[in-house]
């Protein structure tokens, strides 16, 4: 009697569990929770002998802002009831988007149908004065040493992190960011974009997957082209890599019209997203006045 009770206990405690995990895999996860650990012991250490302090002004700061609040307000903000999608006009009564993006195009070139293989496209920084200045600093390190200035980079994720707080949705599956091609990836050493998704995942506790797109044509630059030719520039330029979850957040350091979040956001919806969300660090708004403060 005893023994078949302890049997019925064990049974109890047993959790049923899927197909045994790869050990490679397991390893590599278990390298990133030690890595994401040191990682947070060397910055709780350096708090302590190098009090927190403002990138742009030095003064002192809370941890784990890397700007003053008077440094911080230089940064432009994007209206915060501004359209979910363009940014670029306010809401429409009890909607996420403006009247422009809830209408299909009609023949005018500049509208946005409402099919929108983007859910959301957010930021909440202006790209402008003080914003663009962190940016080319954080994608354009500076020779040297002073390439290792933590501030930038610190700077462009805290302007994501913010972005990603205007989420109206729940917490993502995924977050991967918009690839760079290899040709660009060589010249350049490092893809900011994928910087900014890795920083934003282990701030949500979301894997980043950094391979789930991949570029296939190397596309030439987007400076100078209309939002038409821009269109055309990315058409066809990305592919899913793999099977992805349901929800993605898509994530750019800076968007202008948004055709290449919208492009790689098509390749993610045919390989079996449903929702996928792009967010930059800033945004290029230009012909929109900036909200009064």
């Amino acid at each position: 009697m005893r023994a078949a009770r302890a049997r019925e206990t064990a049974a109890t405690r047993i959790t049923p569990i899927g197909p045994a995990e790869p050990a490679v895999s397991k390893l590599r996860r278990l390298g990133e929770v030690a890595a994401q650990s040191a990682s947070e012991l060397l910055q709780g250490a350096l708090d302590l002998l190098l009090p927190p302090s403002c990138g742009a002004c030095g003064t002192s700061t809370p941890a784990g802002e890397p700007l003053c609040a008077r440094c911080d307000l230089r940064l432009e903000r994007i209206a915060a009831d501004a359209c979910t999608l363009c940014q670029a006009a306010p809401r429409s009564d009890g909607a996420e988007r403006c009247a422009g993006c809830d209408r299909r195009g009609r023949g005018d070139p500049s509208a946005r149908p409402a099919d929108s293989p983007l859910a959301a496209c957010l930021a909440a920084v202006r790209f402008e004065g003080d914003a663009a200045d962190w940016m080319h600093r954080f994608k354009y390190p500076r020779p040297g040493l002073r390439a290792l200035d933590p501030v930038p980079a610190a700077v462009v994720g805290a302007m994501l992190r913010e972005a990603a707080a205007r989420v109206p949705a729940s917490t993502p599956d995924w977050i991967a960011p918009v690839p760079l091609h290899p040709r660009r990836l060589r010249e350049r050493g490092f893809n900011p974009a994928c910087v900014l998704a890795r920083r934003l995942a282990r701030e949500h506790g979301v894997r980043c997957h950094p391979a789930a797109l991949r570029r296939i044509r190397d596309t030439p630059s987007q400076t100078g082209l209309d939002r038409s030719r821009r269109r055309e520039n990315v058409r066809g330029a990305f592919e899913a890599r793999v099977r992805v979850p349901a929800r993605i957040w898509l994530v750019d350091d800076v968007v202008t019209t948004g055709s290449t979040l919208a492009e790689a956001a098509l390749a993610l919806r045919a390989a079996g997203a449903h929702s996928v969300i792009g967010l930059c660090a800033a945004r290029s708004l230009l012909d929109v006045p900036a909200p009064h403060r």
